[in-house]
């Protein structure tokens, strides 16, 4: 399926960074986090799975370490040279790639099992939009996990010493963000903001009978 590039300042920020992302961060350190996470969510070998803001690909690798051969990946980015990077670097026929935004995602209604956002959270434009966009895709009973390995304070920081074009991508307090997700219609499963991380757990409740 082709998707229309996507050409922000945020895009652009991303592009200039991809071929170093990887070098600035302890990769198999991160590959022992999201693993960890990863088992704690519970995820089955067939399911679909929506990886959003997939980057160089490094949550995209560590979700297939847990699928079986049915499982399947759609990975979107804003940034197409982040995805070149994870094309490289991952080379799953499981997994789909699309340059496409969190607010207009490239997949028919209730299609997705579980919907990822590690480390993305703030830099998505419209969180609103996007939570409705969530729910579309998602199939009844599906999940959605928010989540980042550092405290909000020092995302936040981070965002604010980086480019320009991120200087205010705040990632909202857990409660707050948790009101917008219920809002449009999702139940909490479990939230956590503290000095270690930050994470949200919601689902999509199942069809009544």
């Amino acid at each position: 399926m082709k998707t229309k590039p996507v050409c922000d300042p945020r895009s652009a920020f991303f592009d200039s960074v991809a071929d170093k992302w990887d070098s600035w961060h302890d990769l198999p350190d991160l590959a022992l986090n999201l693993d960890a996470c990863l088992a704690q969510f519970g995820m089955q070998e067939k399911e679909v799975v929506l990886d959003v803001g997939c980057g160089t690909g490094n949550l995209t690798m560590a979700l297939l370490r847990r699928m079986g051969l049915s499982g399947r990946i759609i990975a979107i980015d804003i940034s197409k040279q982040m995805l070149e990077q994870a094309r490289k670097k991952v080379g799953d026929t499981r997994v789909t790639w699309h340059q496409a935004s969190a607010g207009k995602i490239p997949v028919g209604a209730e299609k997705i099992d579980r919907v990822l956002c590690f480390s993305v959270w703030p830099h998505l434009e419209d969180p609103n939009a996007v939570s409705k966009e969530f729910y579309r895709v998602l199939r009844p009973g599906g999940f959605l996990h928010i989540w980042h390995l550092l405290p909000r304070d020092k995302v936040n920081r981070i965002h604010q010493e980086a480019d320009p074009s991120v200087h205010h991508d705040r990632l909202a307090p857990v409660g707050e963000t948790a009101s917008l997700l219920k809002k449009n219609r999702f139940s909490m499963i479990s939230m956590a903001d503290d000095k270690t991380r930050y994470s949200i757990t919601a689902r999509k409740e199942e069809l009544s009978s």
